[in-house]
């Protein structure tokens, strides 16, 4: 699967936010060698995508 471009396009949130989650889940997933990574022909980033518009992980802003 490459980056979910269908769901980015209809994604009505703030698309800078979704992004950055997005590259900071795929850091992590590559830090701790995530099982996923190995068992997908996904990139990460995509991998770490695919995981934000379906749910799977929900992203959450501190505010300081």
């Amino acid at each position: 699967m490459i980056f979910p471009l269908e769901q980015l396009v209809k994604y009505t949130d703030n698309i800078y936010e979704i992004t950055v989650a997005a590259n900071r889940r795929a850091y992590q997933m590559s830090m701790v060698q995530d099982p996923q990574i190995e068992e997908n022909e996904d990139k990460v980033v995509s991998l770490a995508a695919s995981q934000l518009f379906n749910n799977k992980v929900k992203m959450r802003l501190d505010q300081k």
